[in-house]
């Protein structure tokens, strides 16, 4: 099973639907640009976000298998893909990369 990098790409921030829909809270996302975890064994990087785990889950396994093509052409390393977590007030997009 191959190894998975998956990097922190960006980072954004609607400022106008945090301030008309959110509750404050505290520690909403700790990432940082350029932040780099492993995933091995298709499992989740200790301390990565589990919400955002659970968008790119399929995706890290799929490639810690072997696997890639998503989308037909979507990529233009087929061994990867740019995913992004479902906060719609802070998403942050990551490019997962299997180990070649």
């Amino acid at each position: 099973m191959k190894e998975v990098k998956i990097t922190v790409m960006r980072i954004a921030r609607y400022d106008d639907l945090i301030e008309r829909y959110e509750r404050p809270l505290i520690h909403a996302c700790d990432m940082e640009e350029g932040q780099v975890f492993i995933s091995k064994d298709g499992c989740r990087p200790e301390g990565f976000c589990e919400s955002a785990w659970g968008v790119m889950e399929s995706f890290v396994r799929e490639l810690a298998f072997g696997g890639g093509y998503f989308y037909e052409d979507w990529m233009k390393d087929p061994f990867s893909a740019m995913i992004s977590c479902n906060d719609g007030f802070r998403p942050v997009s990551f490019l997962l990369e299997a180990a070649k």
